[in-house]
């Protein structure tokens, strides 16, 4: 009997989901003839049992488009409000039960770290489940890269590109604050791409003194404009949004006129881009596949430009940062990007 199998997006959106739904979907139906619902608004529809039935046609010229048809939340259905609170459980059985009478033989969980962790969870209770990896922070540990990344990062350099002309005209520092709470790839590669002089990222510490005295130097040498880009999640002892605090703290430090631009939600919109496209179409025709053979509980992997699978037991719960000696950052700072610490080079 040809199987059925269900799709849901969940956690938070970005470029490159439709995308993903439509290669799961199509080759599903076109390569291996199965029967395919999706969910709505992530783990919430299929705890509540809110669906849509997914045919060629309903993912037809949907390729291009950001967001995702599905809809999604941030729904967990493991989560506890406290100890002695017994809604995981009705939340648990009403995922088996709607799984089980819905004649499912496979669930395709979309989604990043927290989807992926929820996914394994859904594998220990008996399901068949196969995780595809999305985050704009591409920080899901087990593949060199996630859907959402290059589109995020591509509006980031835009933005940075545009923040140099501006900052030129006034001479100005320019901070800009791109998202990545616990891993700082964003502000990495679209610093690089976009000539940041100093890159603050969640897993190197800077000392603000040596940012100030880096940026002065450069003003003194004449040059107009600097650009520091730093990632959401940079520690500066706030609860807000570290950008205004970076601006306000460099300008009285530097004497020198700054301006903060959080550019926040922009980064998860719009258009994928070509690369997103393809590497989330080729995650879905992988997933389809790994469903026909039967191996579950997996989760599709880019890995030396390669697609595999990796066990869900083996990336759930854990994080891909940033490590010190990444050749980028060496590469960086080779070129005199600062990244705030002891080995800032200050002529």
């Amino acid at each position: 009997m040809a199987k059925k199998i269900g799709i849901l997006t969940a956690g938070g959106d970005c470029p490159g989901l439709n995308a993903a739904i439509r290669g799961v979907a199509k080759t599903a139906i076109v390569e291996y003839g199965m029967e395919v619902i999706g969910f709505s608004s992530g783990f919430k529809g299929l705890i509540e049992k809110e669906y849509m039935v997914l045919d060629e046609k309903s993912v037809s010229g949907i390729l291009t488009l950001g967001g995702t048809i599905l809809g999604t939340s941030r729904e967990k259905p493991f989560k506890k409000v406290n100890p002695d609170d017994m809604e995981e459980d009705t939340k648990t059985q009403q995922i088996i039960d709607n799984y089980n009478q819905l004649g499912l033989d496979c669930l395709v969980c979309i989604g990043g770290n927290g989807t992926i962790k929820n996914a394994y969870k859904l594998s220990q209770i008996g399901l068949n489940i196969i995780g595809i990896p999305k985050t704009i922070d591409n920080d899901v540990w087990g593949t060199d890269r996630t859907f959402g990344f290059d589109s995020a990062v591509a509006i980031c350099t835009d933005a940075i590109d545009k923040l140099h002309t501006t900052g030129n005209s006034h001479k100005r520092i320019m901070v800009i604050e791109v998202m990545g709470h616990n891993a700082g790839w964003i502000a990495l590669y679209a610093g690089i791409a976009g000539g940041g002089d100093v890159i603050l990222i969640p897993e190197i510490e800077y000392d603000l003194q040596i940012i100030a005295k880096y940026l002065a130097d450069r003003h003194a040498k004449g040059k107009p404009v600097s650009i520091v880009v730093a990632a959401e999640g940079v520690k500066h002892g706030k609860k807000k949004s570290p950008g205004p605090y970076l601006a306000k703290k460099i300008e009285e430090l530097t004497g020198i006129e700054t301006r903060e631009t959080v550019l926040g939600y922009i980064q998860r919109g719009g258009t994928p881009t070509a690369t997103d496209r393809i590497l989330a179409t080729r995650y879905g025709r992988y997933a389809a596949e790994l469903i026909a053979t039967e191996q579950y509980n997996q989760m599709v992997a880019f890995k030396d430009n390669v697609i595999i699978s990796i066990p869900l037991a083996e990336t759930s719960g854990k994080l891909k940062v940033v490590e010190p000696d990444n050749k980028l950052i060496k590469s960086a700072r080779a070129l005199g990007v600062c990244f705030g610490d002891e080995l800032c080079k200050i002529k």
